[in-house]
């Protein structure tokens, strides 16, 4: 069994459940055995061995002062970092104790401007603390409600919410991508929860001790932070939000972050104000993040023209949690459009902002103690831009704008007389160190000012001592200076060593010169030693009174911070607009959406693009869109959402003009990829994003639908499709655009008195297609697939074949089923599949597609309908392809039980039956037509 250093460092690695710990030893941070190998293979550190009783242990250290960058790359890897530091005991001894355990959700030192958030998750019901020994609930609630607080260390913001289930609480937790999650006792086994939170987060899970989350235990510590009203005053009264709060709290106290002074605020929010934009809607619209992951190409990196990191994190927030207050709106409009019309006043805000600091982070690093002289200064710097910043606004339009009501909220007295202590305090260049003296100015201290004063005279005679020993002693190739193992010393050249005085003492000899110390100077370098450490004593100490002082002042660094953000987001904003040629919208409380020449906002910077309008209202509120592949329905739709999300941000718009109703929620669904490592496919993802969207959009909501019903068999497809489109009309009554191949949908629009059909228009010309990018009113004529074939690079003989076929069956003739190549070969070029190679075509066989079936059949096989035509075909209403009614011939020659499925179907009301309800009968038909 390891003792000594090795030994120690075992028994401080079993007291945390770090999953690596640096322990202090001297002037380093060593790690040992296995966290020696893993850092090493982490970092690139270079592994020794360490020898303790017989035994050999991997070493790999790092300098003291350079601990921070190693931590910080290995926790944004992932990993829990202990931190074991040194002290002397009362014996005079050296022991070692954890002093900080760095996680993901409370490093402080990130190099990141995006907000990094600590989050915890608590569910009703789950225990309290008090759940069973494998962490499972002991109520047994699979739902919400569910508490959520999250917590940026970095800025010392903390947000508090409920949320109703777990759909709110996977577009919470997408929304603000936590580095580090603790789920509550009762979530730890929630198998659902944790795979969402992996599937959708860069972060991590952790499990916290389960006392943290009970609910007394958690109250007194938001009581403790906040104050006893706190909770009550920002209408926080659900216990599972207070729980997950508490369990934040303890986290960073118990970790040992240092930056609860800075958490100087309880916000409540998910009041209502905001809009519903879940993760799926964040996702298909590429708000931060793209399809394939990149930041580039998302609305966030289209509009960002911030130029400080706390601007950006604000800008981000706007367009991720749009809202719903239209005063609100409108004064964030009056703000962006004065910012657009002038300029000349909004380029020299933004230069005033560009020398910014982060004022938000810089209040975290100085309550945490990890605040050296140079951030001060920027926080000193910072602070001195607010008078100017002020002026900027003030001299201009912008005088009367809300952009000068923002700075009003800052208390520019305080934040004058902080500036002035710190500029009072701070020495111009101090150095990194804060030990070392040099930290502070001549005048701020006087017991300080009178050490310098003693330390530079004795540095002064030690300066001219070379010159004074050359001038009295008639001594060449002479100069006095100082290491670490010989002190100070006097080098004279070998040439005139033997003429130096009799009180040099030679202490080393060099192949050119010779070292010597006299009495005088062994007792100026003690004088300067003694100096020098008391100086760096009474400095450093000041100077921590001095960051005390300043993070006491936390929250107003934090206004002043906010209040940059806010006129950073802003100007951003209408840097954007006044480049693009955005509108600003027309807000209204009628539902509606009418908009003017409207353009993608991220697709319009990249192409020669087509604008298009779009009206949506009481009347108009549910438009079909139809029109081939590749012509530009998603982006039509897309473009439709983001216009409405970007008012709601409180920004401008692509467009001529627009008037937009506010919403109360955005859902898309636009396709899926198939999610088979979560045992979904294609169809179960498409299918559960429409049934998030049928249960949770209301009569003030926008819905999106790119495809319904595309996953699985066209008839299943076209059910869906069409019993989802009555449900959202009649029921539901949001605001929809529905893009579809399924051209029987376009027949609602004459029956269903809100829903219209577009089309994107195509010009069609001896032969030759161009897509117009124009989107018309009414139903498409045909589609043009095998035209998109032949442009994405389709091989000729397959478009020339799929063009023949699908002339044949419009003309509602059979088709040969060809089953080998023209040359006898199959396909591989082993012949015929009856090992023939007859000549012509191999197999050949006269086939028809019957829709009533769905499925080919042979020609000569095939029983028909009477009164049928070659196909018997239905059309969307009912109708066989000859114009008999449904009910006359429709069953015809149809077995028993298919004819009872149509039966049932025929029954059935769609406006009566739930879309859950409707999938399961569509479900049960498919599997008695299959038998």
């Amino acid at each position: 069994m390891a003792t000594g250093i090795v030994g120690e460092f075992l028994d401080l690695k079993a007291e945390t459940d770090a999953d690596v710990l640096a322990m202090q030893c001297g002037d380093f941070y060593e790690f040992f055995a296995d966290d020696a190998e893993l850092v090493a293979d982490e970092l690139d550190l270079t592994v020794s061995q360490k020898s303790s009783h017989g035994s050999s242990y991997p070493m790999a250290g790092v300098p003291l002062s350079e601990l921070t960058p190693y931590v910080k790359a290995l926790v944004e890897r992932g990993y829990r970092v202990a931190v074991a530091d040194q002290y002397e005991t009362d014996a005079g001894d050296h022991a070692r104790e954890i002093t900080r355990v760095v996680t993901p959700g409370t490093l402080l030192e990130t190099s990141d401007d995006d907000a990094r958030y600590l989050a915890a998750v608590v569910r009703e019901g789950d225990g309290g603390g008090r759940g069973t020994d494998d962490g499972r609930a002991d109520s047994g609630c699979d739902h919400g409600p569910y508490g959520l607080a999250l917590a940026d260390v970095t800025t010392g913001r903390f947000l508090v919410t409920e949320l109703d289930d777990a759909s709110d609480l996977r577009a919470e937790l997408y929304r603000f991508d936590p580095a580090e999650v603790l789920p509550g006792p009762g979530l730890r086994n929630d198998d659902d929860l944790l795979a969402a939170v992996r599937e959708d987060l860069s972060g991590s899970v952790s499990v916290f001790d389960a006392e943290a989350f009970a609910p007394g235990r958690a109250r007194h510590a938001v009581s403790e932070q906040f104050g006893d009203e706190a909770a009550d005053s920002v209408g926080i009264d659900s216990e599972p939000a207070i729980r997950a709060a508490g369990a934040v709290l303890a986290y960073v106290e118990e970790t040992g972050a240092g930056v609860l002074a800075s958490i100087t605020r309880l916000t409540a929010y998910g009041d209502g104000d905001h809009v519903d934009v879940d993760a799926t809607t964040q996702r298909n619209l590429e708000l931060t993040e793209t399809m394939r992951g990149d930041a580039d190409g998302t609305l966030f990196e289209t509009v960002d023209h911030t130029v400080t990191a706390a601007g950006g994190r604000r800008l981000r927030e706007w367009l991720t949690r749009p809202r719903r207050d239209r005063d609100a709106l409108e004064r964030r409009l009056d703000a962006v459009e004065a910012l657009a019309s002038a300029a000349l006043a909004r380029d020299r805000v933004r230069e005033v902002l560009g020398d910014a600091a982060d004022l938000e982070r810089l209040a975290a690093r100085t309550t945490s103690g990890s605040a050296g002289a140079r951030e001060l200064l920027s926080v000193r710097d910072t602070l001195a831009l607010v008078p100017a910043l002020a002026d900027a606004v003030a001299e201009t339009t912008l005088a009367d704008s809300p952009v000068a009501a923002v700075l009003d909220g800052v208390d520019r007295e305080r934040t004058s007389a902080l500036r002035e202590e710190l500029a009072d305090a701070l020495a111009e260049d101090p150095p990194q160190t804060k030990t070392q003296g040099g930290l502070l100015r001549k005048g701020y201290d006087d017991e300080l000012d009178e050490l310098i004063e003693r330390h530079e005279a004795v540095t002064e005679w030690l300066d001219t001592l070379a010159e004074r020993e050359k001038r009295e002693h008639g001594l060449s190739h002479v100069t006095v200076d100082r290491n670490k193992t010989d002190g100070y010393y006097i080098q004279v050249g070998k040439s005139v060593a033997d003429r130096v005085p009799e009180g040099y003492r030679e202490i080393k000899t060099l192949k050119n010169s010779k070292r010597f110390v006299t009495d005088e100077l062994e007792e100026r370098e003690r004088e300067v030693l003694r100096l020098e450490e008391a100086r760096g004593e009474l400095e450093y100490e000041l100077f921590e009174a001095l960051r005390e002082r300043v993070a006491a002042d936390a929250e107003l660094l934090q206004d002043v911070g906010r209040a940059i953000a806010e006129i950073d987001a802003l100007a951003s904003l209408a840097t954007h607009a006044a480049g693009n040629d955005w509108t600003r919208p027309t807000l209204t409380d009628e539902r509606r959406l009418d908009v003017e020449a409207g353009r993608h906002p991220v697709v319009e910077r990249t192409t020669d693009f087509v604008p298009n309008d779009l009206e949506l209202d009481a009347e108009r509120g549910f438009l079909i869109v139809t029109g081939p592949n590749m012509s530009g329905k998603s982006t039509y739709m897309r473009q439709a959402a983001l216009i409405q999300l970007l008012a709601q941000a409180g920004s401008f718009v692509p467009a001529r003009a627009a008037e937009v109703g506010l919403v109360d929620g955005i859902y898309t669904r636009v396709g899926a990829l198939d999610e088979l490592a979560q045992g979904r496919s294609t169809f179960m993802v498409e299918m559960q994003e429409l049934s998030n969207i049928l249960h949770s959009a209301t009569a003030d909501s926008l819905v999106i639908l790119d495809e319904v019903g595309r996953g699985t068999a066209t008839y299943d497809g076209i059910s869906i499709a069409w019993a989802a489109t009555e449900y959202l009309h009649n029921e539901v009554r949001a605001r929809t655009l529905f893009a579809t191949h399924y051209h029987e949908l376009t027949t609602l629009a004459d029956h269903l008195p809100r829903v219209e059909n577009v089309h994107v228009a195509v010009d069609e010309r001896d032969g030759e297609v161009t897509f117009l990018r124009t989107v018309r009113d009414g139903p498409t004529n045909r589609s043009y697939g095998v035209h998109v074939a032949d442009l994405a690079g389709v091989p000729d003989p397959v478009v020339s074949r799929a063009a023949e076929v699908l002339d044949r069956l419009r003309a509602e003739k059979a088709i040969e089923a060809r089953g080998g190549s023209r040359d006898g070969a199959d396909s591989a070029g082993h012949g015929s599949r009856d090992g023939n190679a007859d000549g012509e075509g191999g197999d050949t066989k006269q086939v028809v597609f019957d829709l009533s079936s769905g499925s080919f059949a042979a020609a000569d096989e095939r029983s028909r309908p009477a009164g049928a035509g070659a196909t018997g075909r239905s059309s969307a209403d009912g109708s066989t392809a000859d114009g008999s009614a449904d009910g006359g011939t429709a069953t015809a020659g149809v077995d028993p039980e298919t004819a009872a499925v149509i039966e049932e179907l025929s029954s059935v009301d769609v406006a009566e039956t739930t879309p859950v309800e409707l999938l399961s009968r569509v479900q049960e038909w498919q599997e008695r037509l299959d038998r």
